[in-house]
């Protein structure tokens, strides 16, 4: 059964100018000790065989829930049951550098931070392993992950083979537009750009947000991107933004917009649309025929963490087709397990079956060849771009 979307406005959040990595940096240059945590200072002894427990910080409404009970989690009580871990599960993270800003004086200064696994945003999951502010997971531990993660997931330029991050959750940065109201199809990115769009087209106003679909509509690849390319798009918004054919550039709320018909096309979020098109079947969503940016959500276990192997065992839990599966159904992104889709197809009710087929929960073989997880931007790269970004947006 689809539930009410669980994307929380913040969770791709806007960057600022200086935020995160390079307020740290400049913290370093005024006598602050460096931040980055060699390998041998990451880990405590593991506590885990003797204290059954751990504590989980994830976004709000991004697991699924009982029915009659929205207090109650599902899969994660059997894991409790089946394990006799008790998991203190906590809903804490509603802006990916809020919660950096929480946590890090703790990790920069060796210290615990209370939270043996947490769930953040790939960009900034980036920040988090070259910072060496989370450890290497045991993947023995791990069977399911190995198994069954997706490959298109496998291995990001900031994590090869995912060692030190396990995606959560994935989804899409693409196209939404209202085929009804526009009265033709949209197939790429340069369709943003005609004359009956003018004044009715919104972009993600956050730097790691909007670029790479915006590359990828330059014929760019986002896995190997370089500062001329971005350059590049952000003369390409300017123009477009000083013709007028840029409404606004917007966090989520965009589908507000296109609810209303106020913006015919826009860049959306593959969760979004699915919601949006159980009132308006004529919202579509397209990944562009240049293809469009594949992200995660991740589970790290940070530095110093008590309980390291509760924590490992709780992520490959998740990797279980089954249990993937039901979170699937609840939360309807991507799903990182593509082996749940069997298990969906099976179900008995319907509209759960049906979720097996949706190319936005399970991407078909057509859109996946067109999909890549992008470079994330670098420390040294960020303040450059973040600020030419932000002028454009105005923020």
């Amino acid at each position: 059964m689809t539930r009410t979307s669980p994307y929380a406005p913040s969770r791709r959040s806007v960057l600022r100018t200086l935020t995160g990595a390079a307020a740290l940096g400049a913290l370093a240059g005024c006598g602050v000790p460096a931040a980055y945590v060699e390998p041998g200072d990451r880990s405590v002894t593991d506590e885990s065989a003797a204290d059954r427990r751990l504590t989980w910080a994830n976004w709000p409404l991004y697991i699924d829930t009982d029915d009659d009970d929205p207090g109650r989690r599902p899969t994660l009580e059997a894991f409790e049951k089946r394990t006799g871990i008790s998991v203190g599960y906590t809903e804490e993270i509603n802006d990916n550098d809020e919660f950096f800003g929480k946590i890090s004086p703790s990790l920069m200064n060796h210290q615990r931070t209370g939270r043996d696994l947490i769930v953040i945003s790939d960009w900034m999951c980036a920040r988090f392993v070259r910072l060496g502010w989370v450890q290497r997971m045991d993947r023995s531990r791990q069977p399911n992950v190995a198994e069954h993660l997706d490959p298109l997931l496998r291995s990001p330029a900031f994590d090869p083979g995912r060692r030190s991050t396990v995606p959560w959750q994935s989804g899409i940065t693409g196209i939404a537009y209202d085929r009804r109201r526009l009265g033709r199809e949209i197939r790429g990115v340069a369709d943003l750009w005609a004359s009956d769009l003018k004044g009715r087209v919104t972009l993600l106003s956050g730097l790691d947000e909007a670029f790479a679909l915006l590359m990828q509509g330059d014929g760019v690849d986002i896995t190997r991107w370089t500062t001329a390319d971005f350059h590049r798009v952000c003369d390409r918004v300017e123009r477009e933004v000083r013709r007028g054919q840029i409404r606004r550039f917007t966090g989520n709320d965009y589908t507000k917009d296109l609810v209303s018909g106020d913006v015919l096309a826009c860049q959306a979020y593959s969760g979004d649309v699915i919601q949006l098109q159980a009132d308006n079947p004529d919202i579509r969503f397209v990944v562009p025929e240049e293809g469009a940016e594949l992200w995660s959500d991740s589970l790290m276990i940070p530095d110093r963490a008590r309980h390291k192997s509760n924590a490992e065992r709780l992520i490959d839990y998740y990797y279980q087709p089954e249990v993937a599966a039901e979170l699937a159904a609840w939360v309807n992104y991507v799903c990182p397990v593509p082996a749940a889709r069997e298990v969906l197809a099976a179900s008995k009710d319907k509209d759960t079956a049906a979720l097996a087929d949706n190319p936005l929960i399970f991407p078909d073989s057509t859109m996946r060849g067109r999909l890549a997880v992008a470079r994330d931007i670098t420390s040294a790269e960020r303040l450059e771009l973040a600020k030419r970004w932000n002028t454009i947006a105005g923020l």
